[in-house]
């Protein structure tokens, strides 16, 4: 659940009114990990901020914060600074202007991904202790494990379209897995962004790693993933969970249909 800037305590907004020198806030419109996310702007510029105060938070920004510091790359970005006041932790990320990108068919945003996923597909996972796939994903086969980076969370509001290309954030969700992971992730945000189950695989299939994993496997993801998404659709859960399980749950009835597999 998300803080009012304002319940900040004096210790934290002073301090990040020295780093930027004097600052407006825009807070976030998407996403709900940290307590605090909004833009922060003074004199010296932009920077994204996440603040956290409570156990859990603390736990994710710091967790967030050390995949961000050991991540290299084009494609992630930086971070600017970081500190602890008055029980708060608060971290300053490059800031990253531009349109969340937009997976519809025949996007040009789409070969902005395939350059960051051809990319991701090449980064060993860092040594800063990352989920494992059953620890993120909550489900778990022998041909999910790997060393890869996978970023398991690559939604439209996680993508932003900058002048010098596209940027992945959020990475607080980071896991330790093999390549093919993340797209099969991504199958159900191509589903959500307008790709029927046949073209959201028709497009992860560019992929070496998409080749690589049997049909057997990417069957038993894709039902253990709808499974999980239909169970926390209740009728007061929030309305991206249902849209997860509608679009999870297309892949899984498109991958039994016996001549699609």
């Amino acid at each position: 659940m998300r803080t009012d800037w304002a319940t900040l305590p004096e210790a934290v907004t002073k301090e990040v009114a020295d780093r930027v020198g004097g600052f407006h806030i825009s807070p976030a419109a998407t996403g709900d990990h940290a307590e605090i996310a909004a833009t922060v702007t003074g004199p010296t510029g932009k920077v994204f901020l996440k603040a956290a105060h409570s156990d859990f938070g603390v736990r994710s920004l710091r967790f967030e914060l050390r995949v961000s510091e050991a991540v290299s790359g084009s494609h992630s970005p930086a971070v600017r600074w970081h500190f602890k006041a008055a029980g708060w932790l608060v971290v300053g990320f490059e800031h990253c202007d531009g349109p969340h990108a937009d997976l519809s068919p025949g996007s040009p945003d789409l070969d902005l991904l395939g350059e960051a996923l051809v990319a991701l597909g090449k980064t060993q996972a860092p040594d800063v202790g990352l989920f494992s796939p059953k620890g993120r994903l909550g489900f778990e086969h022998p041909a999910m494990d790997g060393d890869n980076l996978v970023h398991t969370d690559l939604g439209p509001a996680n993508l932003i379209v900058t002048p010098d290309g596209l940027r992945i954030v959020d990475w607080a969700m980071a896991t330790k897995a093999a390549p093919w992971v993340e797209l099969a992730i991504l199958a159900q945000w191509l589903i959500g962004s307008g790709h029927t189950p046949e073209q959201a695989e028709q497009w992860l299939a560019r992929f070496p790693a998409w080749g690589e994993v049997g049909p057997d496997v990417l069957d038993d993801f894709a039902f253990k993933n709808a499974a999980k998404w239909a169970t926390k659709a209740q009728p007061n859960s929030p309305a991206w969970m249902h849209n997860l399980a509608d679009w999870t749950g297309q892949w899984s009835t498109y991958r039994r249909t016996p001549e699609n597999t």
